[in-house]
């Protein structure tokens, strides 16, 4: 007898079911249990029947799971509560975030293993992971708000809320290191008092709305100095000297008409290069050379993968040096010309008290201090080429060529040269004390020439170029012998004589950062005269 009836579906155990979709028995009875894969029915003994059906719903339910879906989504999905496309694209959204957050926490890890961070460095850098774009935005909102706070400055304010940092989804170690510097920076409440020092001056000297024309014009006048005065720089060129004037002119030249329509409390904007225009410039760069907020703004530019302007600091200090020191076009060397055009009194009397700084003796008085320093120079091995000196620029090595190149200098000037010894020759050779030695040679067969003392070599006679060459090897045969631990003392007389024309040349010279020297120091109760030349020069004894 045939049976005609079709067979029913398939029917599975738990067991096989588990063994078809490659799921424990343990999961299979779990998710059961939840709904995504609920059983066909039972058997006479109560044990639990699977249809085909439940082999799809676990392989599907398999898959969101690997995809991060948690079991409530999964069965919205697998009951059609929600559409898969619908819930793939919800979850990829939620995937993309925690990429990027995985990706933050990694850059972050290794700037803490790079950086040898501490706990406190840490902390602060896993809090960064943790922040949103739009709360690390405000972080940096509020600073710039609470330091502006009651100042009317909106174009000042606008451009720095317009310049935020965005941290990228997938940062460099660079740009981690960048915002941990800047969490510290923006906590800092000299930064603060910087930018609001900044939107102060904005508020009187300023326009009051931000546009980009006048951005741009400061950053055409930023590049201008910036390139000027970086190669007065290169050339060796004291700020702090008449040659600086002609780099102050071209300055202020450029600055003026960028002051065009700028309204001040005290009147009108200059129009020609002069005391007024020079200290509003010389005020600008002091209130704008803050470099708490210099490093604010380049901190900005790299969290923003945006090109990074050179430190400023240098060029501006030099600037700034050059304005005070030359406050008016020609005043320094007006003040030198007057200097020179006769024997002024301090000076008069030094040399009337010492016969060794006499026009008709101050040569061979050179020559005496030569000798001393060629001494010191003799004294130093090359093992001691590399260690510091009083001048912070200068290893001993450099001290040693700045010395040959001074007497060098010195002889081209004497002798009129048509082309003088560049300063950043090496000079030295493999032999430092012939090198002092001969420069020194050359330098005394110049000043020697008969005649040389009354000679006027520009406003100045010859024998003030002796003088300044006597200065120069007092001061860095100080240095050198300070920094190698040689007796400072070895030539006391000339320096005590040689101190009162120091006061008149260099007494009104500007002792700020970037100038030829520091403020003057306290000398001990016992200095002898070299050491008590060094601490009016800068010098700590």
């Amino acid at each position: 007898m045939r049976n005609d009836t079709p067979p029913g579906p398939p029917e599975f155990t738990i067991g096989e079911l588990a063994a078809r979709t490659g799921l424990s028995v343990k999961l299979v009875r779990h998710w059961s249990d939840l709904g995504i894969a609920p059983p066909a029915g039972r058997s006479a003994s109560g044990y639990r029947r699977y249809g085909p059906e439940a082999v799809a719903r676990l392989d599907l339910a398999r898959t969101l799971r690997d995809l991060g879906l948690g079991l409530a989504e999964i069965r919205g999905v697998l009951d059609r509560e929600h559409g898969l496309a619908e819930t793939a694209a919800v979850h990829a959204d939620a995937l993309e975030a925690q990429i990027r957050t995985l990706r933050l926490q990694l850059a972050v890890l290794r700037s803490a293993g790079r950086r040898g961070s501490t706990a406190e460095e840490l902390r602060v850098l896993t809090e960064l992971t943790r922040m949103s774009a739009a709360e690390r935005e405000e972080t940096i909102r509020t600073f710039v708000t609470g330091a502006l706070d009651g100042v009317d400055a909106p174009g000042y304010r606008d451009a720095l809320l317009a310049a935020t940092p965005d941290l990228p989804a997938d940062p460099t170690a660079a740009q981690v290191d960048a915002w941990f510097e800047l969490s510290a920076l923006v906590r800092d409440p000299a930064v603060s008092a910087g930018l609001r020092a900044m939107a102060e001056y904005a508020a009187e000297h300023s326009p009051s709305v931000h546009e980009e024309e006048h951005v741009r014009a400061a950053e055409r006048m930023t590049e201008f100095w910036v390139r000027r005065v970086s190669a007065a720089m290169a050339e060796g060129l004291a700020p702090d000297s008449p040659s600086a004037d002609d780099v102050v002119g071209a300055v202020v030249a450029e600055w003026i008409p960028t002051q065009e329509g700028v309204t001040r409390q005290a009147g009108t904007a200059p129009r020609t290069d002069g005391a007024e225009a020079r200290g509003l410039l010389l005020a600008q760069l002091e209130t704008a050379a803050d470099p708490g907020v210099e490093r604010y703004w380049q901190l900005i530019c790299l969290i923003n993968g945006l090109p990074v302007r050179p430190g400023l600091a240098a060029p501006g200090e030099w600037l700034m040096t050059a304005l005070r020191a030359n406050p008016a076009p020609g005043a320094l060397a007006a003040r030198h010309e007057a200097l020179y055009a006769g024997d002024a009194a301090g000076s008069a009397d030094a040399r009337e008290a010492s016969v060794a700084l006499r026009p008709d003796r101050i040569v061979e008085t050179c020559a005496s201090v030569l000798g001393e320093v060629g001494k010191l120079v003799a004294g130093v091995g090359p093992g001691r080429f590399r260690d510091p000196t009083p001048c912070a620029d200068w290893d001993v090595r450099a001290l040693l060529g700045h010395l040959v190149w001074e007497n060098l200098i010195w002889a081209g000037l004497a002798t009129g040269a048509d082309t003088l010894p560049d300063a950043d020759v090496d000079r030295l050779g493999d032999d430092h004390v012939a090198a002092f030695r001969d420069a020194a040679a050359a330098t005394l067969t110049a000043f020697r020439r008969p005649g040389l003392p009354e000679e006027r070599f520009g406003p100045a006679p010859g024998w003030r170029m002796v003088e300044q060459l006597l200065i120069e090897m007092l001061v860095h045969g100080w240095d050198l012998a300070s920094a190698t631990g040689q007796p400072t003392g070895f030539a006391p007389e000339i320096a005590d004589a040689v101190l009162p024309s120091v006061h008149e040349i260099y007494g009104s010279l500007p002792r700020t950062a970037g100038g030829s020297f520091a403020p003057e120091r306290r000398a001990p109760r016992d200095a002898n005269g070299n050491d008590r030349l060094a601490a009016y020069l800068g010098r700590e004894v």
